[in-house]
């Protein structure tokens, strides 16, 4: 029998995180850094990548010289939950797209760091690593604000960003439903040797109680995966993730503007992204433009697709 847990000091008190929620609060003014010094000491990891390129798109003399988009996930993804997007936005752009694993998800290093300044290190080794030169950025909830950190330490580097149901002003108290999850996926208990297929299942009906939403669980039980062994583990780093929760709730950015197009896409129906947000983000963001998705929370992507993708597809065209 397995048990999937870490130890006590690993676990969340709700209260502890309400502390931390409303300490997270924060004017734009306030919290200002200088990152020259601090990405110095920042160890990029080599991230893991999927990239969408047809024969024609990369022999054609058009769009050679045309910027190529990179996409990071929220929190708990990973690059394959962007697989049927990203084919469609390079089909209706003619664009290369590359879907990133951010560090502690998917394919990509662990680490015990994790925060902002690291992840946008870590696009910016990437870009060095495939010698791109500036890029068109997409980035849902932890992602969106990855990029938007991004545009803001390296404007040079950003053709356009696109910032998926995120504000960089504050964090919605939805978040603390997080505590709730993880505390739930550190408890899973499994047995070894189980077909993956029924350690899904299992895992699904003791994650009920606290993720009531199919689509939910679903979503979490892509990170479960087993070994040659036949035991089971969480694709992410959870402990890494509980111990840097903070760093993910507070964001600073650091000094400057990017004042190249940016577009927020929100769910009408979530609280990550709000009307009242948007004098704070035009400080940061000056030619940003708002739209919002009818009907959708904050997995817009995933909840309307078809609407999503116009939004996208049609930012980028006219951009590119």
């Amino acid at each position: 029998m397995l048990k999937v847990k870490f130890c006590d000091a690993t676990r969340i008190s709700s209260k502890f995180w309400l502390y931390l929620l409303s300490m997270s609060k924060f004017k734009y003014s306030s919290h200002k850094r200088n990152y020259s010094k601090i990405s110095e000491k920042i160890k990029p990891v080599k991230i893991a990548y999927s990239s969408y390129e047809s024969t024609n798109d990369a022999q054609s003399n058009s769009n050679i010289n045309r910027d190529p988009v990179i996409i990071m996930h929220g929190i708990l993804g990973s690059k394959n939950n962007w697989n049927s997007l990203s084919k469609v936005v390079h089909g209706r752009t003619h664009l290369k797209i590359i879907a990133v694993d951010a560090r502690n998800h998917g394919d990509s290093p662990q680490t015990q760091e994790f925060n902002y300044p690291c992840l946008a290190e870590d696009i910016h080794q990437l870009m060095t690593d495939l010698n791109i030169t500036k890029i068109n950025a997409i980035g849902h909830s932890l992602g969106g604000r990855t990029m938007m950190f991004f545009a803001l330490k390296y404007p040079h580097l950003i053709n356009s960003l696109i910032v998926v149901d995120i504000s960089p002003i504050r964090i919605s108290p939805a978040i603390l439903e997080l505590t709730r999850i993880f505390d739930a996926m550190l408890s899973l208990k499994l047995e070894n040797g189980i077909p993956l297929s029924k350690a899904r299942i299992l895992a699904d009906q003791q994650l009920m109680e606290v993720v009531p939403d199919t689509y939910m669980r679903h979503f979490l039980l892509t990170n479960l995966v087993g070994n040659e062994n036949g035991q089971y583990k969480w694709r992410v780093n959870l402990e890494s993730l509980v111990n840097n929760f903070s760093s993910i709730m507070n964001f600073k950015p650091p000094n400057g503007k990017y004042t190249g197009p940016v577009l927020f896409i929100g769910g009408k129906k979530s609280t990550f992204l709000t009307e009242d947000d948007h004098e704070g983000i035009l400080k940061l963001f000056p030619k940003s433009e708002f739209k919002y998705v009818e009907d959708a929370g904050h997995w817009v992507h995933s909840e309307k697709p078809v609407e999503f993708l116009d939004l996208v597809c049609k930012f980028l065209n006219n951009i590119n």
